[in-house]
């Protein structure tokens, strides 16, 4: 099986504005921005900024993705690679623990300079960022359903009100696709891919059908590097409290089904649960939990006496894998089961921890200091509203970010005379696939953490534009492999591609010209004065 290369064709699997008698209110921006991740936001400010007029449009009803949805610190190995907007964001969360806790208490070691937060506090920085900028509206609790181009050229979106099916016809100059889905440029027309490419189309090492043994740094039996279809896992991201004053009593879920966990007694007996051959410092670890059922999370103290619990993906019981089949490409319908059955695993497998008798007394009781807090996501019980989609459509770019680019193997090939921002954390890819009978050391797809090959790397411009579609620039699920995508994928970098796609938009907006005329050199420094890191320091 190969990676679906989906050609210039209308994309109609969402669209429901074409309902016949339904008629659309009309607004009009210079720049249009859709999706209100970290990516959006800073490509809405940055536009803003410049003196463009900005609609940001976002499905939920708070903005901030993963960022303010559970995803409770900056992933970034190196800070002076990523500035600009997203400093600024760090800057603002490191200034409200200070207001609220002063210099010497314990909660400012937690918060790491503003790179660790609560989901609250990450929105709220969010929140002020887009308020503070005169010309730019938000939309919050609308969806997209349809683009309309003519002669390959975007010039119009059709948005639903989520809770009401009320239709908002919204023109531009031009469209950003911020989006983890890459929703925009599909119902554009735009080429994308959908899937992992084969080891031979890019010369790939780590691409394709993969088994690799993260402890030892060696391809294992059953590694063909053959294309398919498969994506990363999708999970939540959760912000746990230990604080019980603040805590919301967990019941069992729906569809709660034990048998989804048991494997992990597996990975408990096997050693699998134990700790890393190599520690580093803020990968999630606590050593309490090594060799307990516990280990099936990876916890994080932040601030306020929470924590940030990501899913472990190195037990061969993770039940995450192949659960997001089909939903990039379903409609919102479909895409909201998904998202309930995710929910529901997630909570189950807290819920299994913390009451299956099975699991030794010991292991039940350090899984119940960790609660859902009652002061976070109070409007969709306590639980983290965005799911951790890792990776969806990838446009088909004027250039294609592969291994190569993000690696150190060849040093030139992590240059471009078009760089527009830095990107710099380890090639890192959850499981593709559930475990398999014969598998007995790693889940099929993962790549954990390839810091001991991947380098700081220069971003072209190019992996932003269409091949084909104008008016539109995609600083999100942007033109890469699946193998570098799976570096370009933290919400830092993401910012830093948004400010670049915001500030690209406001030229091509006052000069009418297509995004991928709009003079690099100009944008570059435009990036630069403005606190962006464009390029890497000399070698």
């Amino acid at each position: 099986m190969c990676p679906r290369l989906i050609h210039s064709v209308l994309f109609v699997c969402l669209c429901t504005s074409a309902i016949p008698g339904v008629s659309a209110a009309v607004d009009r921006a210079e720049v249009v921005v859709v999706g209100g991740t970290p990516g959006g936001i800073a490509a809405a400010v940055a536009a803003a900024r410049m003196g463009s007029s900005v609609v940001l449009v976002e499905r939920h009803d708070h903005l901030g993705g993963m960022a303010s949805s559970g995803l409770g610190k900056s992933d970034i190995e190196n800070r002076a690679m990523i500035a600009g907007i997203f400093h600024e964001f760090i800057d603002r969360v490191h200034r409200h623990y200070a207001t609220k806790y002063g210099a010497d208490d314990a909660n400012m070691a937690l918060c790491h300079d503003g790179y660790y937060y609560e989901p609250s506090v990450a929105e709220a920085a969010f929140d002020a960022l887009v308020a503070e900028c005169a010309g730019l509206r938000v939309l919050k609790g609308w969806r997209l359903v349809d683009a309309q181009t003519e002669q390959d050229r975007l010039r119009a979106i059709s948005i639903e009100r989520c809770s009401a099916g009320e239709v908002l016809r919204i023109t531009g100059d031009v469209f950003i696709d911020a989006t983890y889905e890459g929703d925009l440029f599909a119902h554009a027309g735009a080429e994308y891919r959908l899937g992992r490419e084969s080891r031979e189309e890019f010369g790939e090492p780590h691409a394709g059908v993969v088994y690799f043994d993260y402890q030892r740094g060696e391809f294992l039996p059953g590694s063909t590097g053959a294309a398919d279809e498969r994506l990363p896992a999708y999970t939540y991201r959760l912000c746990l409290t230990t604080d019980l004053e603040n805590s919301v009593a967990l019941n069992e879920p729906p569809e709660y089904d034990r048998r989804r966990y048991v494997g992990y007694f597996d990975d408990l007996a096997a050693g699998r649960l134990a700790a890393p051959q190599t520690l580093k410092p803020g990968r999630g670890y606590n050593a309490a939990h090594f060799d307990t059922l516990v280990r099936a999370l990876s916890v994080t103290d932040i601030p306020s006496g929470k924590t940030d619990v990501n899913m472990n993906p190195r037990p061969l019981a993770f039940p995450f894998a192949e659960l997001n089949h089909g939903y990039v490409e379903a409609n919102w319908e479909e895409r909201e089961r998904i998202e309930a059955q995710i929910r529901n695993v997630t909570l189950g497998l807290l819920y299994f921890l913390q009451n299956d008798p099975e699991v030794p007394a010991t292991h039940r009781q350090l899984a119940r200091q960790y609660q859902l807090p009652r002061d976070e996501f109070a409007d969709n019980g306590h639980f983290p509203f965005q799911l951790y989609v890792r990776e969806g459509r990838r446009l088909v770019g004027e250039f294609t970010l592969s291994e190569r680019n993000v690696t150190d193997g060849d040093a030139a090939a992590r240059h471009h005379a078009d760089a527009i921002a830095v990107g710099e954390f380890p090639i890192d890819s959850f499981p593709c696939r559930s475990r398999q009978p014969t598998d007995t050391v790693v889940l099929e797809g993962y790549l954990g953490m390839l810091d001991g090959i991947t380098r700081p790397y220069e971003i072209p411009y190019r992996i932003m534009i269409p091949r084909r579609v104008d008016s539109l620039i995609v600083p999100v699920a942007a033109s890469t492999t699946h193998v570098a995508y799976s570096s370009i994928r933290m919400e830092p970098t993401w910012m830093a591609l948004g400010q670049a796609a915001g500030v690209a938009a406001h030229l091509a907006a006052t000069r009418d010209v297509a995004p991928r005329d709009v003079p690099t050199d100009e944008l570059r420094r435009l990036l630069a004065e403005q606190g962006q890191v464009v390029e890497l320091a000399d070698e």
